[in-house]
């Protein structure tokens, strides 16, 4: 109850004006900064946070809205080191990336055209494993639908019909009727070779249903080869390989089971969805043919002296010719050949998916370039780090020294051949 006898005392009455007066102001101050902290907070939608490592990763592909097929180079790959070294030497880069295009491209398609046209039993199959079909069309539909019109929208464009390429003049289906189609098209339309690789189904369970998480099962069998598109393949019979093994696959690869083949597994086995990584390969082959389906390496590999015999694109892989081989050996065909290899998995079936492009450097152009002594002692270091084996393998003994002397300037070589 107020005491208004209290309240008629003219200091009471100021006390209690006072008291409104500063209740009043602390009210408005409150009011007056909560609606200045909201307005002056702009109203934005939430950015949906990409995980690096995840399918919708996989669909972030950054055009180059200008690039200029006709005015780009090839790259320059230098992966030599003064000892060899057998490491996946892998390097993480964007799916953007995935794919390196250059002024090469038109002769280099057709090229794999006409390949595919007269040797396709050589460099397009398939096993009949029920998941191997729609790994590729998943694949397929993802690089042609997806990849490449907005990777390279200069160069590719979706229509009604189909993906335009605007450097073959040419409509491309975007429902290929079976797997073999869908392998011949992307073999004809993009200058990289795809091996498609799956895991055996894990021994306890008898489901090889997919699903699209993005991590790796937990348990499963041994990688294999189960499709592929192999048009430049590099002294090998990628027919050869198909059904085997990752560890079948690279049984000829000196000291790839004590060195590699444990962490070879393990990292195919762990890929996130997402992920695509890098590495480069590097040999010297005495041809400038781009198809070499045997004769690089002197492994004993089945089909190495049976493909020479057949009338392969290379005489070498025999061993009684070694110390003759030098005087056969023209400079100006001889180059250096490397690879910019890639790899990745999958969404939804799983699958990983191996790839190469394949590059080659004259061998004057290298020594002009100011790289002769570098190669060179990249060659004579093959057999001087954990794989001394290498040497032989990449056919080192037949063709090196005549190759390190002309890359020294030691002398010219035999140029005309």
């Amino acid at each position: 109850m107020i005491d208004f006898d209290v309240v008629r005392s003219p200091h009471s009455w100021l006390l209690l004006l006072l008291g409104l007066a500063l209740y009043a102001y602390r009210r408005t101050r409150s009011r007056g900064h909560s609606e200045s902290a909201s307005s002056s907070t702009p109203i934005v939608e939430e950015k949906k946070i990409i995980p690096e490592y995840s399918e919708d990763a996989y669909y972030q592909i950054e055009p180059l809205t200008d690039f200029d097929l006709d005015h780009t180079e090839p790259e320059k790959l230098r992966p030599f080191k003064p000892k060899y070294y057998l490491t996946m030497a892998i390097q993480n880069i964007t799916p953007s990336e995935l794919v390196a295009m250059d002024k090469t491209y038109a002769s280099r398609v057709a090229l794999r055209k006409h390949l595919l046209q007269t040797r396709q039993q050589d460099v397009l199959a398939y096993t009949s494993d029920p998941r191997i079909a729609p790994a590729v069309r998943e694949f397929y539909d993802w690089i042609m639908g997806v990849y490449l019109p907005r990777r390279f929208p200069t160069l590719f464009t979706l229509t009604e019909k189909g993906l335009r390429n605007h450097v073959t003049s040419e409509t491309i289906t975007i429902s290929p009727t079976d797997i073999e189609e869908a392998l011949r098209l992307l073999g004809e339309n993009i200058d990289d070779d795809f091996l498609f690789l799956m895991p055996d189904p894990a021994p306890s369970s008898c489901d090889t249903s997919t699903t699209a998480t993005t991590q790796a099962p937990p348990s499963q069998g041994p990688y294999r080869l189960q499709a592929f598109i192999t048009l430049f393949p590099s002294g090998f019979r990628t027919l050869y390989k198909l059904g085997l093994t990752l560890s079948d696959i690279h049984g000829p690869v000196p000291h790839y089971k004590p060195v590699l083949e444990k962490s070879m597994d393990r990292f195919f086995a762990s890929l996130p969805t997402g992920k695509v990584i890098k590495r480069h390969n590097w040999g010297v082959t005495r041809t400038r043919e781009l198809l070499l389906l045997g004769g690089t390496h002197l492994s004993g590999e089945e089909g190495d002296v049976r493909d020479a015999r057949e009338g392969g694109l290379d005489e070498g892989g025999k061993a009684d010719e070694e110390q003759q081989e030098e005087e056969h050996i023209d400079i100006n065909e001889t180059v250096v050949r490397c690879e910019r290899q890639t790899l990745h998995r999958l969404p939804r079936s799983r699958a990983i998916v191996f790839a190469f492009k394949t590059y080659q450097y004259g061998l004057k152009e290298l020594r002009d370039e100011g790289m002769g002594h570098e190669i060179a002692d990249a060659i004579e270091g093959l057999g001087k780090g954990n794989a001394p084996g290498m040497t032989r393998y990449k056919s080192a003994v037949v063709w090196g020294r005549h190759v390190c002397r002309f890359l020294r300037g030691e002398g010219e070589g035999r140029e005309g051949g």
